[in-house]
């Protein structure tokens, strides 16, 4: 995930900051390139936004500068240019969102869906869907019409779990298989589709028991796609990268400990459905 030129280079932003740090350490561009041992080039890339600065990078000219104790804030406004948060009223259309999640997901060769209290769309059903997307026309103001166009963009986006050259990890609560955000026949039906998603080549599915000690509360779902993270929250979603991202990750993993996959999920699978059914 890469954050545009127009964000790096704000009035304030990063590559002011860097470019002034060069310039109050008396050091030219081709000065700072031989400190650091990068070409000439990559210091002026870097001081006009053409190419973004890892951390190490940042590190290294703050050292060169002779003012290390720099890089951590520097670094703070790289997290920030990396990140997009987008506010769901802004962009008009369902439909137009499940293009954009296509995208984010293709993107990914590995993608770790965790979820707190409801199923990751890659893994509705339409009913399942339809219903998350009627939350969004309350909620939101999208157009009612739209839904069922909205529908078919979320399923044909699961045709990127058959793709075979990526792997999939869907972490759930139980919550989720428990909670009716559907009427008891659609979950039913969900939960029939769980079952069947959990045999599929490249798909890991993980659910977190009731009654199971957990380090990190799941506060909020979130994917995981490489190195980044997306966020789904109520009045939009972010992406985020660096050490934002890497937060997210170390959360996934305290989470992901706490689950169990194979035959353990599929018999809290029966068992909910199960209870739907009035029988368990």
């Amino acid at each position: 995930m890469e954050p545009t030129r127009e964000r790096l280079n704000q009035p304030g932003g990063l590559t002011e900051r860097l470019s002034k740090l060069r310039r109050v350490a008396r050091l030219t561009q081709v000065a700072l390139a031989e400190v650091t041992g990068w070409p000439p080039s990559k210091v002026s890339k870097l001081e006009t936004g053409q190419q973004t600065p890892s951390e190490d990078d940042i590190a290294a000219w703050c050292l060169a500068c002779g003012h290390p104790e720099a890089a951590a804030e520097l670094q703070d406004l790289l997290t920030d240019a990396r990140s997009v948060h987008r506010q769901y009223r802004l962009r008009g259309s369902q439909t137009a969102i499940q293009a954009e999640l296509d995208k984010l997901v293709r993107s990914a060769k590995h993608v770790r869906n965790f979820e707190t209290i409801m199923i990751p769309g890659l893994i509705q059903t339409a009913d399942y869907a339809r219903y998350r997307i009627l939350e969004g026309v309350r909620l939101h103001g999208f157009p009612a019409a739209e839904v069922e166009a909205a529908v078919a963009a979320r399923m044909r986006r699961q045709q990127v779990l058959y793709d075979g050259d990526r792997q999939f990890d869907f972490v759930i609560t139980e919550a989720a298989l428990r909670l009716l955000l559907c009427p008891p026949g659609a979950m039913l039906g969900q939960l029939d589709r769980l079952l069947s998603v959990s045999g599929l080549a490249g798909v890991t599915l993980s659910i977190i028991p009731f009654g199971r000690q957990v380090a990190v509360a799941p506060m909020h779902g979130f994917m995981l796609l490489d190195d980044a993270a997306y966020v789904e929250e109520h009045s939009g979603d972010r992406e985020l990268a660096g050490r934002e991202a890497e937060t997210f990750k170390a959360i996934g993993e305290a989470l992901l400990g706490e689950a169990v996959t194979g035959d353990e999920a599929r018999d809290l699978i029966v068992s909910a459905s199960a209870f739907l059914r009035g029988v368990g």
